[in-house]
């Protein structure tokens, strides 16, 4: 699924934090977006499945098309958009209360798709796409809590991917893990690219390396540069790409 975005604006109360940004996301692959804290990047990343509007005060103008679809038409269910488009958090967040497999299908309960007979093979394929079943397969009833972070973060994939999204968004999703898990969810976004398109918020420059085919420089709100992750980091456009990705500011 491609996901077009024209002329969008986001703000919180009178304070614009998205400025008239047009970025069209390739389908079935990874697009980093980077840039320095508070310009904009997870606010945009919000917008793309109508999570900003959760947000008292918030506000937003532009559109975001999923193929053809306009998420922000009067006659789309915003819970629709959030299945078609799932979303990963910068902190690890399994259902504090639920067990492993319960977290896994509480996206099939809150849609209300859930059901019994077909849980054991749903519960079994996300976690296996998220590289965990084997690691969890003999202790389904334990807290989702119990796991360590990286498996936590893991476990949220599954969840995510349970569901059936067409496109999955990831807010920093390894800035709280140690190095050696965050070499496990890098490696899991290489191995699922080709299933779902992907958009990522980092501040890791060699994580967006290392996953993206596409990034996008953002800067004090607005897009600054848009191109392959190698042409962007080997030979930038605008001097503010280049400053940013040396470390002369950031």
């Amino acid at each position: 699924m491609k996901i077009t975005v024209k002329g969008l604006r986001a703000s919180f109360g009178d304070h614009e934090v998205v400025k008239g940004i047009d970025l069209a996301v390739p389908s079935r692959q990874i697009t980093a977006i980077i840039g320095p804290s508070g310009c904009g990047k997870s606010t945009f990343l919000r917008c793309l499945n109508r999570m900003h509007e959760l947000v008292p005060g918030a506000s937003r103008a532009g559109q975001v098309l999923l193929d053809d679809t306009d998420v922000y038409a009067d006659d789309v269910d915003p819970v629709l958009v959030r299945r078609w488009v799932g979303m990963v958090f910068q902190k690890p967040n399994p259902f504090p209360s639920m067990s492993i497999k319960d977290n896994v299908v509480a996206g099939l309960r809150l849609t209300h798709r859930y059901d019994r007979k077909d849980a054991p093979g749903v519960i079994e394929r996300a976690l296996r796409q998220a590289a965990l079943w084997d690691e969890v397969k003999d202790k389904l009833n334990d807290p989702g809590t119990s796991l360590s972070g990286g498996q936590q973060q893991r476990l949220c994939i599954a969840r995510a991917l349970a569901v059936n999204p067409d496109v999955i968004l990831l807010d920093e999703p390894c800035s709280a893990l140690d190095p050696i898990a965050t070499a496990r969810i890098e490696e899991l976004l290489l191995e699922i690219r080709r299933d779902y398109t992907m958009v990522i918020v980092t501040h890791n420059m060699g994580q967006a390396q290392r996953v993206a085919e596409h990034t996008a420089f953002f800067l004090q709100g607005e897009l600054v540069e848009f191109d392959t992750t190698a042409a962007l980091f080997g030979n930038p456009r605008d001097p503010r790409t280049a400053d940013y990705i040396a470390g002369r500011f950031g």
